[in-house]
């Protein structure tokens, strides 16, 4: 854990802009830690914006920075937002700054796919760490030695952190801002942006996880499991109405989806389930008759660990009357 900032001493921040940086992510970045105060005229960071360009065109703006990467040199904690093209090649003097930084203690944050630079630098390596759902299948590719997990919002490995898409990275920003000093300057922030402290679960509960399948002789099959959500289905059910093996079936499924028939079934049913939270008033036992998971006591178990928060939960996020 980076030790608390004396209060007289603001905390040394730097926040690294890439061409192609995602703007939300560095907004994020500065909006959080330049909110953050022990009190009036207080500030418990001296941020700066950095890059190895002072200008760069982005797209839709053009971006003017005031540092140089030599800010790296002194900087406490480095934060790198998302990048557009995750699997652009990132500048060597880039790559060095950060693996000089780490080696001399600095903490280092990603935020969406800036893991994709922390890993280029070699700084993930043997970690487990996360990024953006939709880009978590190429850091796994591109980086075989970084254990990718898609499902959670962010992971914290004390001097290497990283975090999902958007929101995630303001769930990482107060959480560093919780360490740094204390909740009660991470609620004020949370506060100013309007946001929770924490949010319940990881990204799970954003997944979309039933893609169509590359092989379409399972489609018939699956638009069939779809009308029939409501029935206990077997295995055997699911090979009868595919004229299949339970064998052959079973192997289909983990080449397309990589998981059985069963655990796709599953998947299938809190899918529905989550439709039906967001979409209706349905009690939970009208939504258990309905994705036929059985008992309520079985229903919340398997959505939880599929969606990773309670159904009650992914209701209050996104039900028609939060959406209101």
């Amino acid at each position: 854990m980076t030790p608390r900032a004396p209060t007289n001493t603001p905390h040394r921040l730097a926040v690294l802009a890439l061409p192609g940086l995602i703007a939300f992510d560095l907004a994020s970045a500065c909006e959080v830690f330049g909110h953050a105060e022990l009190g009036p005229g207080q500030p418990c960071y001296r941020i700066a914006v950095c890059g190895e360009r002072k200008s760069f065109d982005n797209g839709s703006f053009t971006l003017t920075v005031r540092h140089g990467l030599s800010v790296l040199d002194e900087a406490q904690t480095i934060v790198v937002p998302g990048i557009a093209d995750p699997a652009a090649p990132i500048g060597r003097a880039v790559l060095q700054a950060l693996r000089a930084a780490s080696a001399r203690g600095a903490r280092i944050a990603s935020i969406c796919s800036g893991a994709f630079v922390l890993a280029q630098a070699g700084l993930l390596d043997g970690l487990s760490a996360t990024t953006h759902w939709v880009a978590a299948p190429l850091l796994a590719e591109l980086h075989p030695r970084v254990e990718v997990d898609a499902k959670v919002l962010y992971i914290d490995h004390g001097r290497i952190l990283t975090s999902a898409g958007a929101a995630a990275g303001l769930d990482l920003c107060l959480h560093m801002v919780r360490k740094d000093f204390d909740a009660a300057v991470a609620a004020r922030v949370a506060r100013l942006s309007v946001v929770p402290l924490h949010r319940e679960g990881g990204q799970a509960q954003f997944i979309q996880p039933l893609d169509l399948p590359a092989d379409r002789d399972l489609q018939p099959l699956l638009a069939w499991v779809e009308r029939n959500l409501h029935r206990p289905l077997s295995l055997d059910d699911l090979a009868r109405q595919a004229c299949s093996s339970q064998r052959t079936l079973n192997r289909r499924f983990q080449d397309q989806f990589g998981v059985s028939p069963a655990q796709w079934l599953i998947r299938a049913r809190v899918r529905r389930a989550q439709e039906l939270l967001e979409r209706t008033r349905l009690s939970i036992e009208q939504i258990v008759a309905k994705v036929g998971l059985g008992s309520a006591a079985n229903f919340r178990a398997q959505f939880q660990r599929v969606a990773g928060v309670s159904p009650s939960a992914y209701r209050r996020s996104f039900g028609a009357r939060s959406r209101a």
